[in-house]
């Protein structure tokens, strides 16, 4: 059993090593943003101001050149990857049953795919292709919102999260539209397919489940899993966790282009940087949340891996399956709007309530002065970010900054990514923010589904297509949300880390 743990590590040693062999002589473009305004602790008045800055000062990112591998960042890396490994390993459902070969593979698919976007021309040219896809998705959408509110669009970001519904979820509304229109094509079922089978064939994986993680790069997490809607029922414990987790871990593409808008505003060159960043973090979610998820829960058990995927009309013909799209879009819109909505209100009475405590017992002026002015006064931003800090740490966050992220970790985990994203975009508008590799560290860490709302929809969606599975999704729900957050920060460590 040693030999065996051991293997994994020598492995991720190894190709770290060789990495930084080939590349640490080498520079890389790497964003580094300057910014300028002050920030407030609410989150409605930081996207207010935020909005303002980016507006008055224009373009926010600045290209430098800067050197690719540091020893020190290297140790940090292996080390928050070794202990994500080992609170894995803490949760296990059977340790003797761990497979370290599928998770030394699935860790290096990781590496190597971190390290192809960060330095192989030909891979990174392929990323900006797909990611220039994207952004031309935010451009097409605009001109249907123009029709029909052509007073309220605006070319100003700052403006256009005010008027969130207007130009923002437009864009997951055309994205549903045009996913089912692809869907019915099989197109996106030919590229899925092709993924399943490398994974099956490399990490051991029945096929019902790797189309189910490989769907999830494309399609939300009630979605991927109709592609494999005949084998729910018949699967077993270790099959189910990763179809949760794999939609846990990654983001669907409507939503993923709202985020290109957040983070890149109206800059094309933020646009496109962002984008790159945000599917590569979505593709390596996909081994990622494998490698955790035959951890948490060992596949011991015989499989069929037959790559096949289930016929599932979505639609007579091509309008009506963009007809069904856009009603699907229309009704991820909605509850979109309305969970921002919930959330920011609960946010906003748990910091009223937090800030007045704080102001009884004096405790928000000591905050203020321990942190420098970071944090004004006790807020759930401020608790939230203390408690994720040591795990921001662990990745190899700047010390500085680890508050900050450790932040966004938690509105993630508890409210959505939703929010954490506007966060991170209100902190890197408003310069509170500025570290460039904490910066992109955050859009891994961030993206995919893993928060408490996504366990009743699992519950409710992949329920609905194996009834039969419904208690075992709950009884999965907190393992699945662990799972995938580790999947997530595995990424952002392994980027970090190669940034330098």
């Amino acid at each position: 059993m040693k030999n065996k743990f051991v293997l994994p590590l020598l492995m991720m040693a190894f190709l770290v090593m060789v990495s930084a062999f080939i590349f640490g002589q080498q520079s890389t473009g790497a964003d580094s943003l300057t910014s300028i305004g002050a920030a407030s602790d609410t989150l409605v008045k930081q996207a207010s101001e935020a909005a303002s800055t980016a507006v008055n000062k224009g373009n926010l990112l600045v290209m430098e050149r800067r050197s690719g591998f540091q020893l020190v960042t290297i140790l940090r890396g292996l080390l928050g990857m070794i202990g994500l490994i080992a609170i894995a390993f803490l949760f296990s459902a059977n340790r003797k049953g761990i497979s370290w070969k599928t998770v030394g593979i699935g860790i290096a698919l990781q590496l190597l795919l971190a390290i192809g976007v960060l330095y192989v021309p030909a891979i990174q040219y392929f990323f900006e292709i797909v990611g220039k896809l994207f952004v031309l998705v935010l451009d097409f959408t605009k001109a249907g919102t123009e029709f029909l509110f052509k007073s309220f669009v605006t070319n100003d970001i700052g403006v256009a999260l005010q008027n969130f519904v207007v130009q923002i979820l437009p864009t997951i509304i055309f994205f549903s539209a045009l996913t089912s229109l692809l869907f019915y094509l099989g197109i996106i079922q030919k590229v899925v397919k092709g993924m399943a089978w490398v994974m099956t064939k490399l990490m051991n994986l029945s096929g019902a489940e790797s189309l189910s993680v490989a769907g999830n790069i494309f399609l939300g997490q009630t979605e991927a899993p109709l592609m494999i809607k005949a084998y729910l029922s018949k699967m077993n414990k270790s099959e189910i966790l990763l179809v949760m987790m794999g939609g846990m871990a990654t983001l669907a593409g409507g939503v993923l282009a709202v985020y290109i808008s957040f983070l890149g505003g109206n800059d094309p060159i933020q646009r496109l940087l962002f984008a790159k960043h945000l599917l590569t973090a979505s593709v390596m979610a996909a081994p990622g949340a494998v490698v955790i998820s035959k951890m948490l829960y060992p596949q011991t058990e015989a499989i069929d891996k037959t790559v096949e995927i289930t016929k599932e009309q979505i639609g007579s013909n091509a309008l009506d399956a963009i007809s069904n799209g856009t009603t699907e879009g229309l009704k991820l819109a909605a509850n979109v709007a309305a969970m921002l909505l919930v959330f920011i209100a609960f946010l906003a009475m748990i910091n009223y309530i937090t800030v007045s405590l704080g102001s009884w017992f004096g405790l928000n002026q000591m905050i203020s002065n321990a942190t420098d002015g970071m944090y004004s006064q006790l807020s759930l931003q401020f608790m939230l970010g203390y408690l994720f800090s040591p795990v921001m740490w662990l990745i190899g966050v700047s010390t500085h900054d680890i508050t900050l992220l450790g932040r966004l970790l938690g509105e993630k985990i508890i409210m959505t990514e939703f929010i954490g994203y506007v966060s991170l975009s209100d902190m890197k508008s408003s310069g509170i923010l500025t570290d460039s590799k904490s910066i992109i560290m955050a859009t891994y860490m961030l993206c995919g589904f893993a928060n408490f709302a996504s366990i009743g929809i699992q519950i409710g969606g992949i329920g609905s297509l194996a009834p039969n599975q419904r208690v075992l999704l709950s009884k999965f729900g907190l393992k699945a949300l662990l799972g995938g957050t580790l999947a997530s920060l595995m990424s952002a460590t392994i980027v970090g880390m190669l940034i330098g």
